[in-house]
């Protein structure tokens, strides 16, 4: 049964502004490209992917540490979708099962909302169709405190692992799919530090109005202006340093120093977004239960205006190389 993994970062203001430096734009939307081609290839049937939420389908009236979408639609932030996502829901209650019988409790849902945390890399990996191939999200929370620890989420990306190789069906072709990170550090706002009315957006902020949508993202546009203009009074810079320390380890397996991780330290080194990483930690945990595997870096781009250090980059199982 083949298997393939891609992680990427994600930035929804790659369809807002582009950075000062243009060559490191067409590196990021080269290796899109090049990706989106072998996966054109690939003709998978069954895609997983793992991703974070922006406070657009998860908030704090019920905060998951794992969810999977039984049903999901695009929650339509930044303008991808709105539109129904493919889920195989057979499928995907069968995921839910085996992972809750690999000891790893998960929360699903039949009426998900995937942000662009999700629909972002499945527009452009699937020719902007978010209903291209059947696709399982899966929800990691990594932008409200409390999260799940490292440890648990490789304890999830294990058991997902597990579910894949219970398919055991010559004619599925799986992919693998992890977004979010590296460092960057968007304005996401936090419980205990916000005025009342931004907590009660927090706890319950669904469905927004289009001109409330709007101004939010009209923020998160000025930051990343103001981030590539030096100023470092709003955000933590970015940190290449941590960046590609960080591949070395998805690169390596090297599971040990990934689950050394704390929520702290993602925060001091990678800022509020690098708590994204776990959905990378997540999918490599499932990819390295099916075997040894090599990884490849298709790019590497810090770039401020888009509030990231932007990675993608795939792996092989050995045994299908």
């Amino acid at each position: 049964m083949p298997v393939k993994l891609i992680c990427a970062s994600h930035s929804p203001l790659m369809e807002f502004t582009s950075p000062q430096d243009r060559t490191k734009e067409h590196t990021v939307r080269k290796a899109f490209a090049e990706l989106a081609e072998q996966v054109k290839a690939y003709k998978p049937t069954l895609i997983i992917s793992f991703g974070p939420d922006h406070f657009n389908g998860f908030f704090y009236d019920l905060m998951p540490s794992f969810c999977v979408g039984i049903r999901a639609t695009a929650a339509g932030d930044w303008d991808y979708g709105p539109g129904k996502i493919d889920v195989p829901e057979a499928t995907a209650i069968h995921l839910v099962r085996k992972v809750l019988d690999e000891g790893v409790d998960v929360a699903y849902s039949y009426r998900m909302q995937a942000d662009h945390g999700v629909t972002q890399p499945l527009h452009f990996l699937c020719d902007g169709k978010l209903d291209r191939y059947p696709t399982i999200p899966i929800f990691i929370n990594g932008a409200a405190a409390p999260m799940p620890t490292t440890k648990r989420t490789i304890a999830l990306g294990r058991a997902v692992g597990q579910f894949i190789q219970s398919l055991n069906l010559e004619n599925e072709r799986v992919l693998i799919l992890g977004t979010g990170g590296l460092s960057h550090d968007p304005p996401t706002p936090q419980m205990g530090s916000v005025p009342l009315e931004v907590e009660e957006f927090l706890i319950c902020g669904r469905n927004p109005t289009f001109e409330s949508r709007a101004a939010r993202q009209a923020k998160i546009i000025s930051v990343g202006q103001r981030l590539a203009a030096g100023d470092q009074s709003i955000s933590i810079p970015l940190n290449p340093e941590w960046d590609l320390a960080l591949l070395e380890k998805f690169k390596n397996a090297d599971f040990s120093a990934l689950e050394a991780m704390t929520e702290e330290d993602i925060r001091h080194e990678g800022g509020r977004g690098g708590q994204e990483v776990r959905s990378w930690i997540a999918a490599f945990s499932a990819f390295s239960e099916l075997g040894e595997y090599e990884m490849k870096v298709h790019c590497y781009e810090a770039i401020s205006e888009w509030i990231a250090g932007f990675g993608i980059v795939s792996a092989e199982l050995k045994t299908q190389s």
